[in-house]
């Protein structure tokens, strides 16, 4: 009886196997290969067209020192390193003020505090922009408030603050989130006041996030182009003149050497935030206490103040925006009408580029949350040389700007001697820029965790002989199902809003809505402008919130062995 078994048991032990081999070895390869063609050689065309000689290519350091040594490339580094200091200067501050309200006091509704605060983030980043004309332009509402008109420094500045006030703000949420009541206990059984424990406790725990949220807010700002596009008149800056010298004028090379200038203040950024990070300690010990917030009328009307000036000026930006895409003409009849939104009788993409959006947006999101998720599950729970490599091509993209990595995917992808040619201006390419540009916010939340699962769970189905991919698809997706979904919708999100790196690969076929706001405002329709950039805003907050509707019946049938049995 035992005879027929055991050939059995050994043709399904080879099976199982041969499965793990070919999930693990072979998913690790396609990953790098991924990674090298999506992320590293498009980085390094640019430094080839920005140094080559050769004739109709970057011009080679003559052109370099020549562009680096002229007085407007001077001007334009200035007014963009003015701008991006001005704004984190803005920004870090109110969004610490905010989020330390959320976290370390009593104000009431803080979760639609938060809510309103993240509103910025569903939207391009010229959404803000087009408001601030419908405010303080030259026929703003409310214009008299002004010397002069939004064109120009201020215009950019303000535009920049309200864009990248919620990722600031998300930074320092999650630190200020890590409190052990011990300490605050024990400085205050030694007399310290609530300055005292802000100075001696708070701020060492949370300097390093604030670090962190600075050089992010300045690195968006700096390459961000969407904002001056409409509203910085004659004030221009480097990441504006490297869209025009690409798009406008065919300067490939001009662009290539000014994406490079704009790689170093995001490569040093992430290299001084990296080196705080493994100076800083443990936030939080395995034995800390959740700290709750003492009451204080005081301290709490005065946070409240704050959160709700901070809201009200997003929600009149919002608010403006959406306004202004239902008033028929701006200002001389202000009756609502879906006139703006009839897409396909103005210039800019029509419709097709709001089916464009929504096509990239669902393959970014479902694509790439299975490749990253599965590439973090294979570099955090299984041995190999390969894994080093992978960790260190998967941080790549936190350092590089959408916009460099835009220009990067031209030089390496139009090259008619490249065989992936074919792929130039495609739905895929975009999909594959869009996973790039956000693969490393991804993976690190899977890779968080990922690494809160023990490692017996993996040693368990090695006993029992089951397959690795097997254990994956059955065990660890479900169990980390709440993280994929947040990966999924931070990727959805992300494609509907992109603009920087995908202004550079779209066809006419494959136009995207955020492009088409850029492109309707060049054309003098601002109110149509206006109206996609609702529409995008609209469709970000709708597809999120029922992501997490639809999410709550599985997460109950995932998540059951969360809850506690009964009796305990």
């Amino acid at each position: 009886m035992s005879l027929p078994i055991a050939p059995a048991k050994a043709k399904t032990t080879g099976g199982v196997a041969l499965g793990d081999r070919l999930f693990v070895t072979g998913g690790k390869w396609l990953l790098l290969v991924l990674l090298t063609v999506a992320v590293l050689l498009p980085l390094l065309a640019i430094f080839w067209r920005g140094f080559s000689s050769d004739a109709g290519q970057g011009g080679g350091l003559v052109a370099a020192r020549e562009l680096f040594a002229s007085a407007n490339f001077h001007w334009l580094l200035g007014n963009s390193l003015t701008v991006a200091l001005s704004v984190a200067a803005i920004v870090v501050p109110t969004a610490y003020l905010f989020a330390y309200a959320l976290q370390r006091t009593l104000i009431p509704g803080k979760r639609i505090w938060r809510g309103i605060s993240l509103l910025p983030l569903l939207a391009p980043s010229m959404l803000p922009a087009i408001a601030l004309v419908y405010l303080f332009g030259n026929q703003g509402l409310l214009r008299g408030l002004l010397s002069d008109n939004i064109y120009g420094f201020w215009g950019i500045v303000l535009g920049e603050a309200i864009y990248t006030f919620p990722h600031a703000l998300m930074i320092l949420l999650s630190a200020l989130s890590l409190a052990d009541a011990r300490l605050f206990d024990a400085a205050s059984s030694m007399g310290a006041g609530p300055r005292r424990a802000f100075t001696s406790i708070t701020w060492p725990a949370t300097r390093q996030a604030v670090f962190a949220a600075f050089c992010l807010v300045f690195t968006l700002t700096i390459t961000d182009f969407g904002v001056p596009v409409v509203v910085g008149g004659d004030y221009q800056v480097l990441a504006l003149e490297a869209y025009k010298a690409v798009v406008g004028q065919q300067q490939f090379g001009r662009g290539a050497l000014i994406g490079m200038v704009l790689l170093v203040p995001a490569l040093l950024s992430f290299a001084v935030d990296a080196w705080l990070r493994r100076r800083q300690g443990d936030a939080m010990s395995g034995r800390a206490q959740v700290f709750e917030p003492a009451p204080s009328r005081r301290r709490d009307a005065c946070f409240l103040a704050i959160v709700l000036l901070v809201c009200a000026i997003l929600l009149l930006v919002v608010g403006m925006a959406v306004y202004s895409s239902l008033v028929k003409f701006w200002p001389y009849n202000l009756s609502l009408s879906l006139k703006h939104y009839q897409f396909d009788d103005t210039a800019g993409g029509g419709w097709l580029a709001y089916r464009n959006s929504i096509t990239m947006a669902l393959g970014t999101a479902l694509i790439g949350s299975a490749v990253i998720f599965s590439g973090a599950y294979l570099m955090e729970k299984t041995r190999g040389r390969l894994n080093l490599l992978l960790r260190l091509l998967s941080f790549v993209p936190m350092a590089v700007p959408g916009l460099v990595l835009g220009l990067g995917y031209v030089f390496f992808f139009n090259l008619p001697g490249n065989p992936l040619h074919v792929f130039y201006g495609s739905m895929t390419l975009l999909v594959v820029c869009t996973i790039a540009h956000y693969l490393t916010t991804a993976q690190m939340t899977a890779t968080t965790v990922l690494r809160q699962l023990d490692s017996e769970f993996e040693a368990a189905a090695l006993s029992l002989k089951a397959p690795l991919y097997r254990h994956f698809a059955r065990v660890t997706v479900p169990i980390c199902l709440p993280a994929l979904l947040d990966i999924i919708r931070y990727l959805f999100v992300s494609a509907m809003t992109t603009v920087s790196a995908a202004i550079f690969l779209y066809s006419p076929d494959t136009i995207l809505a955020a492009v088409a706001v850029l492109n309707m405002d060049d054309a003098g329709n601002v109110g149509g402008a206006a109206a996609m950039s609702t529409l995008i805003l609209l469709t970000s907050a709708g597809v999120s919130l029922l992501l997490a509707w639809a999410s709550r019946g599985l997460l109950k049938r995932s998540q059951a062995w969360r809850q506690r049995a009964p009796g305990h």
